[in-house]
């Protein structure tokens, strides 16, 4: 991992970029609910151990690790003041407070309710940690190993299959079988890494800030090689193909059907699909041998391009740190190749940049361009090698194209910025239906209450607390800095305050109509109660947005009966 950290004159350290190789499938694709997954979580848990050790605390010695802590943030204890009353002076207390009916309310409403809301702060820079993508390629978080689902053997090590099927082979992270538990244990692994590289950190960078992009044809593009002797060989690129094993998925998230890693001669019957869609010709076969192509998605233009073939290449430097942007997922071995043929350019003649310079991928940046192995990862064609787009010369391609761009910052030259990739905003074509209406029941308002608390309800730590809702379709507001769900505790008997929404690991924001095609719906809001939680009267708050026949959007919100945590 490396880490940079941003500290301003005036208020001290204010944010961080990370870079860490792992794929962000901790969550598997059969979860439903909208996820940072690991490196989401990683960024909340260190956002907040900032908040709760600097911020709140406002010791200059937590920035620097003198605390000791490496414990997940405790959000809610240093905010609120713990509740001494007995336990049946707080059940009379909650009692109360019953549930308050569904009633209008504005989008601000949300926003100010957020238990980060850049409101509560807004004399002081928020914190940003940003726990970003590298070469992640072949790297996954389920680092228990695979095994088949059925008979809970391991998989095959060469195909990633069970008696023939890849659909039974899947990898288990370090929680199984709870993938929420393994997400927050890889994003824990990572917040804790990057949480001492933040508190060690001395090196001040220093030096030019310079970048270099250009544009790139990959689908046709001349690579020179280097061979024995001190000659050289001209080869090419081609038109992005997908091979069969990408159909195969990864232990991941499995493919379907007959599809297998490491397939490099493909099936008749597939074939046969295949030239259904776009028959490829013999130079494009040829091509990308060994792989069996599945689908000449470089060729296939209706009703837009099925994949790019003109990508962006960037370099940007900052003092001795240099980022590489490229638009893919490159494999471990082809990020590691990238990052050395940049650094000899970089340390040649007339560069001031010496040993001490820092190299980082970002991954995926500025498109998206499938997989880049390395040649020989190419030859075997798993996933990664049957997603690389442009044949077994893709990485090779890269590595030339950022050469030339480390050269130009070397001589101080600029690039040609290189053919312009097509516009295809206006031509975009969308599956999802529109939410038409939304409506409650005769009598019942959104908002309202459909499954409350049971009355008098004492919960402790790691119980579930769930309340349903009469709601509406959240895609009439997303909500965007603000939140569906809160938990909010009792302060001195008459306020309440949030605690916990819908950005926190333990709360989950569930939305589901009666039926299919009915324009009734509910939303259902869970609360993990982690070890964190204090003592005090809580409630459950929910924030939507409705749509009425004519289209209008009108804001809403609704609250449950209180409740207790001991």
């Amino acid at each position: 991992m490396t880490l940079i950290k941003f500290v301003d004159d005036e208020w001290g350290p204010v944010g961080s970029f990370n870079w860490f190789a792992t794929h962000g499938t901790s969550m598997s694709r059969t979860n439903s609910l909208i996820s940072g997954d690991n490196k989401g979580a990683a960024a909340r848990f260190m956002e907040d151990w900032f908040e709760e050790n600097v911020f709140l605390n406002g010791s200059e010695s937590s920035y620097f690790g003198q605390s000791g802590s490496t414990r997940l943030p405790r959000r809610v204890s240093s905010i609120i003041p713990d509740l001494h009353e007995e336990r049946e002076k707080l059940i009379e207390l909650a009692a109360s407070f019953q549930p308050s009916q569904g009633k209008p309310a504005t989008r601000f409403s949300s926003v100010s309710r957020r238990v980060r809301s850049a409101l509560r702060h807004a004399d002081k820079p928020q914190f940003i940690s940003a726990f970003c993508q590298s070469n992640c390629g072949d790297v996954s978080p389920n680092v228990l190993g695979t095994f088949c689902i059925d008979s809970g053997l391991p998989c095959d090590f060469y195909h990633s299959t069970c008696n023939g099927k890849n659909e039974l082979c899947y990898g288990r992270g370090p929680g199984y079988p709870d993938e929420f538990e393994s997400t927050r244990i890889i994003g824990e692994r990572q917040y804790k890494k990057a949480m001492e590289l933040f508190n060690s950190a001395t090196e001040m960078l220093s030096g030019k800030i310079v970048y270099r992009h250009s544009y790139v044809d990959f689908s046709n593009l001349e690579v020179t090689l280097p061979k024995e002797g001190g000659v050289t060989e001209v080869l090419k690129t081609c038109p992005a193909a997908m091979g069969f094993a990408f159909a195969a998925g990864t232990t991941d998230g499995p493919g379907a059907f007959d599809f297998k890693q490491g397939d490099n001669k493909g099936n008749v019957f597939w074939s046969f699909v295949r030239n259904l869609l776009k028959t490829p010709n013999k130079e494009q076969i040829e091509c990308h041998l060994p792989k069996p192509i599945l689908l000449d998605t470089g060729e296939m233009k209706d009703p837009y391009d099925w994949a790019p073939s003109i990508l962006p290449v960037q370099i940007l430097r900052i003092g001795q740190l240099v980022i590489l942007s490229v638009p893919g997922e490159f494999t471990t071995m082809a990020g590691r190749r990238l990052r050395d043929a940049v650094k000899s350019v970089l340390y040649s003649g007339g560069s001031d940049l010496d040993s001490n310079v820092h190299i980082v991928i970002a991954g995926l940046a500025n498109t998206y361009s499938q997989y880049v192995t390395t040649f020989e990862e190419y030859q075997v064609q798993r996933y990664e090698g049957a997603s690389t787009l442009y044949g077994p010369h893709t990485l090779s391609a890269y590595i030339q194209e950022f050469e030339k761009l480390a050269m130009a910052i070397v001589k101080g030259e600029q690039v040609a910025p290189g053919p312009q990739p097509p516009d295809l905003l206006e031509r975009q074509i969308s599956l999802l239906p529109p939410v038409i209406l939304d409506i409650t029941p005769p009598g019942v308002n959104f908002g309202d209450i459909k499954t409350d608390v049971p009355p008098r309800a004492i919960f402790r730590k790691r119980d579930i607390v769930t309340v349903t809702f009469w709601s509406a379709s959240p895609r009439n507001d997303l909500m965007t800095e603000g939140t569906f769900a809160l938990v909010e505790i009792l302060h001195n008997q008459e306020r309440w305050v949030p605690a916990y929404d819908d950005d926190d690991f333990c709360l989950r924001f569930k939305w589901a109509r009666s039926s299919k095609l009915s324009p009734l719906s509910h939303a259902t809001i869970e609360w993990r109660v982690p070890e964190s939680a204090v003592l005090g009267v809580y409630r459950m708050t929910h924030f939507g947005a409705s749509k009425n026949i004519f289209g209008s959007i009108r804001h809403f919100t609704g609250s449950s009966s209180a409740f207790i945590v001991a």
